[in-house]
């Protein structure tokens, strides 16, 4: 009974983390695509598999379909990455609808044909790592840095006190010599 009880919490972890996932990526790219109800189309539609529905404020509709079926939230955090990278890279800092499918599609398609991130990203001139770090994350640590500097600098660390000297160990006496042992032959006799 118990391992059934376990194995349904097995189960269902991933299924718990997932929406909490979801949500991070609506919230990081609801301000990218326009609204809160774009960012859930894109997210979801690449997750499912499904028609992903964009609108822009003078209501025009941009529509399409990922070729890559179901994907991960994280394959779905490196096109997006991806996608706005190329397009910056090229000089489009506020892409439309249209812009965005555009390059979208095409990393999309090039992931349905079986090529790795790696090699996409590659081709673009960008390595996944890059684009997937944390830039808040680094600006926290050279801040972190930074100010461990200063404290240092303020901080002046005092001088070691000497150790005191350890009193002298007194020599080992010297062993006494052994006796010779007699030589095989003589003790036989």
């Amino acid at each position: 009974m118990r391992s059934i009880a376990i194995a349904i919490l097995l189960l269902a972890a991933p299924l718990a983390a997932w929406p909490q996932s979801r949500d991070k990526l609506v919230e990081e790219y609801k301000s990218k695509v326009g609204s809160e109800e774009n960012s859930k189309s894109l997210v979801d539609g690449l997750r499912d598999g499904k028609t992903v529905t964009l609108k822009d404020k003078n209501g025009k509709t941009t529509t399409f379909t990922p070729p890559t079926g179901h994907m991960g939230n994280g394959n779905i955090n490196i096109a997006l990455k991806l996608a706005y990278a190329d397009l910056e890279k090229r000089g489009i800092k506020n892409p439309t609808n249209e812009q965005l499918k555009g390059e979208l599609m095409k990393i999309l398609q090039e992931r349905a044909d079986h090529k790795g991130w790696g090699v996409i990203a590659k081709e673009r001139g960008f390595k996944v790592g890059d684009l997937l770090r944390n830039e808040k994350a680094e600006q926290h640590a050279r801040n972190e840095d930074r100010e461990r500097g200063e404290r240092q600098a303020r901080v002046e660390k005092p001088e070691r006190a000497e150790k005191p000297e350890r009193p002298e160990k007194p020599e080992r006496p010297e062993k006494p010599e052994r006796p010779e042992k007699p030589e095989r032959s003589e003790r036989g006799r």
